[in-house]
């Protein structure tokens, strides 16, 4: 089983919908007790850093969330989901984040359009055809962006895919099974389905 944390940020009905349709058994769920149970996490993303964290806290998600990479089981952040995990967020104020992957979440530069919106490429790092969770995903693949911040890591190491918008920014992050990415799978085609398929293969244990 698959949880998708419902805490009333993120488009869950269409995240839901793409994972059962590459074969994962999937829940929505805003009770903790039911995610800690699961074989993997997706935690999706629409709105604001602060109120994420916020909603997270009051639905009691934060202990489980902040320790779940000693689990050994997969997590998987999309857009703000993908911001959360990281140390802390700047939008609206300084946040703390679930410190997962150190690092801040910062607004977009001045000299682009903001949201940032629609199409675009991930160029992947060099050892991207090896990591399973982008197995079939060709570098320069374009998937679907909707967003105004992106997330600034600390190590380089765990970013494995890069976008050009202003700025040459983290798409695509993993440290150990933690995963985020900043782009929407589920809006993004067949190439985001093929994502979310690697992502199941994870949390049944396979390569």
């Amino acid at each position: 089983m698959i949880a998708v944390i419902d805490y009333s940020m993120g488009n869950l009905k269409s995240v839901s919908k793409a994972i059962a349709k590459v074969g994962g058994e999937v829940i929505v769920t805003a009770d903790p007790r039911v995610a800690r149970e699961a074989k993997g996490i997706v935690l999706p993303g629409v709105g604001a850093f602060a109120q994420g964290i916020r909603n997270l806290k009051t639905r009691g998600f934060l202990p489980l969330l902040s320790a779940w990479d000693k689990t050994d089981k997969p997590l998987l952040g999309l857009c703000l989901g993908m911001h959360l995990l990281f140390t802390e967020g700047e939008e609206g104020g300084l946040h703390r984040g679930l410190n997962l992957i150190h690092g801040r979440v910062k607004r977009l530069p001045d000299t682009v359009k903001v949201p940032h919106m629609g199409w675009n490429q991930v160029t992947l790092g060099k050892d991207g055809g090896d990591d399973p969770f982008l197995q079939g995903i060709a570098s320069g693949s374009f998937f679907y962006f909707a967003h105004s911040y992106y997330a600034d890591p600390d190590e380089s190491g765990v970013v494995a895919g890069r976008t050009d918008y202003g700025i040459h920014f983290a798409s695509i992050v993993r440290r150990d099974r933690t995963l985020g990415v900043q782009f929407h799978p589920e809006k993004s085609d067949r190439i985001g389905l093929s994502l979310l398929a690697n992502f199941v293969r994870l949390t049944n244990g396979k390569p």
